[in-house]
């Protein structure tokens, strides 16, 4: 099997949240003069911006199916969650992040839950613990004060709160290469319990 074929039956997975357009614009209008002040550094999309509540790994594609049904039960068992992106981080002075805040034990819940689904599909993965935060870049090692330098700025931001709707599985093997990595939705499922059940 060449890699051509290996990469085709296989895709890297993980499972997450995802602000909407309106707290991801708030952020990126934070974050303008750090793009002009910092434009080597390797920016996501806004548009691919996530929470990650559990990272997969490289997957075989015949897999992903098999999480679908019980990870649509879970969303639909489950209300939206309130949240809000808030201040900013560094992890090893190379990776730039914007903090959570708001239902952070409901995430926590969660993320507990989506990982223990994930196990009875019966897929091993590394779980890590749970660190909620947004990814917004990579500072290139060459240019190593980026990352810090930012995240600085964003100490006092503060976005309006919203709802996370849905629960989303997304595949990330798009545009592998030495350009950036492209993310898709697999598949997504609303958030559809009443908030004020007992």
């Amino acid at each position: 099997m060449n890699a051509a074929q290996t990469q085709a039956s296989t895709v890297r997975v993980f499972i997450a949240l995802a602000p909407p357009d309106e707290a991801k614009n708030e952020l990126e209008d934070a974050l303008r003069p750090a793009y002009d002040a910092h434009p080597r550094m390797r920016w996501n999309r806004i548009e691919d911006w996530h929470i990650t509540l559990a990272f997969l790994g490289e997957l075989p594609v015949t897999t992903v199916p098999l999480l679908q049904p019980p990870l649509a039960l879970l969303a639909a068992s489950r209300p939206p969650l309130e949240l809000a992106l808030h201040g900013g981080g560094h992890f090893d002075q190379r990776v730039l992040w914007s903090g959570i805040s708001g239902d952070l034990e409901g995430l926590h819940e969660l993320a507990t839950d989506v990982r223990a689904l994930v196990r009875e599909c019966g897929i091993a993965f590394e779980g890590r613990p749970l660190r909620p935060h947004l990814t917004l870049a990579r500072a290139r090692r060459d240019d190593p004060t980026g990352a810090a330098e930012v995240a600085d700025r964003l100490t006092g931001f503060t976005g309006r709160p919203w709802h996370a709707e849905r629960l989303h599985l997304v595949g990330s093997n798009f545009g592998r290469g030495p350009g950036p990595i492209r993310y898709r939705d697999i598949a997504a499922w609303p958030f559809t319990a009443d908030r004020d059940a007992k």
